[in-house]
Order: structure tokens, then sequence, then C-alpha cells
């Protein structure tokens, strides 16, 4: 019988987590529908609302993400710090740059960047609920069925949703082969949700095909979870190096550091965090 090499878990445990959250993932249900009540009132009080009121609605948000980041370990900070860094900049390129979705100022709200770190912390929360871990297989089979099929009911309608089906395609790849299936998971419910709402409310609108002219989209694609999973990627794959870097900046010498743990959006102890104080906010 081997004996289990440390620094390979450590190494598992920085790019998502394939052991038990810390405090056992208890509540993170919970956690999950509070951050996603958030985003949702945010969605719903923006829809005839102000620009004053939505860059308050931004500030309002960037509290409640800092909040919720207190409840996490260093790991999960660095992905979720990736997550609104990359989202940001793709949001900036892809709505008032290129307008492939366009939100109802022609501006990217202020509340959409923290309203990404959300998304993810939403997400990793529910994909690591003790139920969820549970049944991940019957989870990820759920997951599989319900948006294949709306992709490819979307595939035959009067606006084929021919962007929504490769995004299907590119999150059943991040479910067999993505670093945490128990993210991709969650985010397949959150961003789901989100993108749903933020539609119907005419929050943001998607165009009828990509810049090109060539490739058609679903207002909203049906499987914009994939398309977001690559921000999940860009987290749980980054985040090792973020967290290096920020150690050689504080001058921490070679292993003084304790291996970062598996992160949870949980506290270590104590009653389960509710933060006070969610398309993707955004989008």
């Amino acid at each position: 019988m081997t004996r289990p090499d440390p620094a390979e878990g450590a190494a598992a445990t920085a790019v998502g987590g394939s052991g038990p959250p810390r405090g056992g993932g208890a509540g993170g249900g919970r956690v999950a529908l509070v951050l996603m009540g958030w985003l949702s009132l945010v969605l719903l009080a923006d829809h005839d609302g102000s620009l004053t009121l939505q860059r308050f609605l931004g500030l309002a948000t960037w509290g409640v993400l800092l909040l919720a980041l207190r409840r996490v370990d260093a790991t999960v900070r660095a992905q979720t710090a990736v997550v609104v860094v990359v989202a940001t900049v793709v949001e900036y390129v892809f709505s008032p740059g290129l307008e492939v979705y366009t939100y109802r100022f022609d501006n990217v709200p202020a509340y959409v960047p923290p309203g990404h770190g959300l998304v993810y912390l939403s997400a990793y929360a529910l994909g690591h609920a003790p139920w969820v871990r549970r049944h991940l297989d019957r989870a990820t089979w759920l997951v599989v069925v319900g948006l294949g099929t709306w992709a490819a009911l979307a595939l035959r309608g009067d606006r084929p949703d021919v962007l929504g089906a490769f995004w299907f395609l590119c999150l059943l790849g991040f479910l067999r082969w993505g670093p945490s299936r128990e993210v991709y998971v969650g985010a397949a419910v959150v961003v789901t949700w989100l993108e749903v709402l933020g539609t119907e409310l005419a929050t943001w609108t998607w165009q009828p095909t990509d810049p090109t002219g060539l490739v058609s989209i679903g207002n909203p694609p049906t499987g914009a979870a994939g398309g977001y999973g690559w921000f999940d990627l860009a987290g749980l794959l980054l985040a090792p190096t973020v967290l290096a870097a920020w150690a050689r900046l504080r001058g921490d010498r070679p292993g003084a550091a304790a291996p970062p743990e598996t992160a949870a959006v949980t506290s270590e102890a104590g009653p389960d965090p509710v933060p006070s104080g969610p398309a993707d906010a955004g989008r």
C-alpha cells in the first residue's frame, strides 16, 4: 500500500479540490441560494432603474463579494480574483466592443465585475454542497440531459442557437476533463438561471448572430454555462500562479506558507456563514 504524496494532494486542491471542502461543505447549498438571491435581486432592481441606481448596485455588490470572500480560503479567493479579471475583460470586448450582446445603457453595468465573482462563489458552494457531492454523477447527468435537450430543441427554432450548442459541447468537455466537476455542475445551474432571468428582464440582450453574421445566437444561448466555463477554467488553473506571485511579493520564504487547503464557502468553525448582503449578475 503506497503512502499518498502530500505534494500531489496540495496540487489537486489548488486547482479545484478533490477532497471534501473545509468544514465539510455544510450549508453550501444555502450559501449558493443567498448569493444567487442577491444577484437575482440586483437584476430585478436594474430592470427599469436609473444609471445612478445601477452604480449603487455595483457598490453594494462589491461589498457583498468582499464579505463572501472573508469566508473562503486563499485558494478560492485567488480563483475568484482571476475569474473577475478575465470575465471583466471579456465583457468589455464582447459587449460595448463587438456588441455580441448589449446592456440597457450600452455599457458594462457596475455590478457586473463583482457579480462574476459571486457567480463563481455560488457555483463553487453549490457544487460542493454535501448532497451534490454525494450524488455527483446523478447531478452531472441531470445537467447533461437537461441542457442537452434544451440545446437540441433550440437548434430547431426560428432563431437556431448554434453558439449555445457549441457552448454546450464545451460544457461536456469541462464536465469530462475539467479540473473540478463540482464547480462545473454548480455553474451549469447558476449561470443558466441568471442568463434566463437577465434576458427575460431585458437587462441584456443577445444579438441574433455574431459579428461575422455566420453564427446564430439564441437569447439566451442555451449552453451559456459552457461559455462561462472558460472563466472557471482560468480561475482554477491560474490560482496557484497567483498565490505563488503573492507569496513572493510578501517575501515569504519557500515552504514557509502552508499548502493551500481545499477551498470552501463555509467557515472553518461555527455556524454556516450567510453573507449579509448574484449571466453571471453581470451576464
